[in-house]
């Protein structure tokens, strides 16, 4: 099977530097360098399907652009990438979500994927009006995917949960194709949830080893409730023709981390009820030494960004060897972006891609690749 790469689509804003944001942490002065407009952000897109990524991962909260209004217009823009739509189910109607994304499956050919975020951080969630705690609101997207999987089959549905009520829902136009649904999370609810309702499980770059007991885990909790579920890995990547170019990057990068920001960001990670922030946390500890955890594993991205807070650093040959790494322990799939990401999309999509298709591992979706890593497609004339 071949493996399956997205990129990112940074709706908070792009540059040379790291942007910083998530988990209640506020853009980083660098998200202004290029402004998350449609025109940018078609680029990159653009960038992210010649190359050969399958899709593309769009954040959520109030640090970024909204995902599904911003996406939509995107897609516009390009002909086969995938959408990844991060979204919080305590936001919306699980009925008019899931007319939204029947919707928007027609409207883009089937190019939804949906990136269910149950939130992490209760201040967060307050300033939009959602005032369960951090367990409740795990129980609440149970019953929202319940909810949503059973309009996508198209009943009639009712039920009266302890946090949702709908009296004959029910669609009157499919999706087409059902959108999967990818889910992420480290704490005990969160596995249950992935486990009963997950197409695809992701987590945040921790190093082999622990990766490997978070799929032992929900592997587990699929197999009671007689599922499977793939597995996901979200990273950032510096990859370059040499490894000592790579890590100069990476050191570019950390150079550029004012250490004010640094202790503020820190000091706001350090109160996220998210158990995934908090192992990212450990990961680095705060400080600038050390930060290579597994090699070609880099944990420097973590000290101004929330969330996703690990590279992949190396020449092109070593990060594809990491990839096989996490491939062995059972992943899949691979979310990856890198700073500014319409440069790193070609980066990787030229020096690392064509050495896993040569390895077997991975195919184009458009088609053969050529010397360089763009795919055959034939030009049929038009605007693109």
């Amino acid at each position: 099977m071949s493996l399956t790469f997205h990129w990112f689509l940074p709706t908070n804003g792009d540059s040379r530097h790291v942007v910083g944001g998530g988990h209640g942490t506020p853009v980083t002065a660098a998200g202004g360098d290029r402004p998350p407009t449609v025109r940018y952000l078609a680029q990159i897109a653009r960038a992210a399907e010649d190359v050969g990524f399958t899709g593309v991962l769009t954040p959520t909260g109030a640090w970024c652009e909204d995902a599904w209004l911003t996406t939509a217009m995107v897609s516009q823009h390009t002909e086969r990438l995938k959408f990844l739509v991060a979204f919080r189910p305590g936001f919306i109607s699980p009925t008019l979500a899931a007319q939204m994304a029947s919707a928007y499956q027609r409207q883009t050919g089937g190019r939804l994927l949906l990136n269910v975020v149950t939130g992490g951080e209760s201040h967060e969630q307050r300033a939009y009006g959602d005032f369960l705690d951090k367990d409740a609101r795990y129980a609440r997207t149970g019953e929202f995917l319940e909810i949503v999987r059973q309009l996508w089959d198209g009943k009639t549905v009712d039920l009266d949960g302890d946090h949702l009520h709908v009296e004959q829902a029910r669609l009157t136009q499919l999706p087409d194709p059902v959108p999967e649904v990818y889910f992420g999370g480290s704490s005990p609810a969160a596995g249950r949830v992935a486990a009963r309702h997950a197409d695809v499980y992701l987590t945040w770059g921790e190093p082999p080893a622990q990766v490997a007991e978070k799929i032992a885990w929900i592997r587990s909790l699929a197999a009671e409730q007689g599922r499977t579920v793939r597995y996901g890995i979200r990273l950032h990547v510096i990859t370059r023709d040499t490894s000592q170019a790579a890590w100069a990057e990476a050191d570019r990068l950390l150079s550029g981390f004012d250490p004010a920001t640094v202790r503020s960001v820190q000091e706001g990670l350090a109160r996220s009820e998210s158990e995934g922030q908090r192992r990212m946390l450990e990961l680095h500890g705060g400080g600038r030494d050390g930060l290579e955890i597994h090699p070609n594993l880099w944990a420097g991205i973590g000290l101004v960004r929330g969330g996703a807070g690990t590279a992949l650093v190396g020449s092109h040959a070593e990060v594809a060897d990491r990839i096989r790494e996490y491939h062995a322990l059972g992943i899949d799939e691979f979310v990856l972006s890198g700073y500014p990401h319409l440069e790193e999309a070609y980066w990787f999509g030229e020096g690392v891609l064509p050495r896993l298709a040569d390895a077997g591992l991975w195919t184009h979706p458009a088609g053969p690749v050529r010397p360089g890593g763009a795919a055959e497609i034939p030009f049929a004339g038009g605007a693109r």
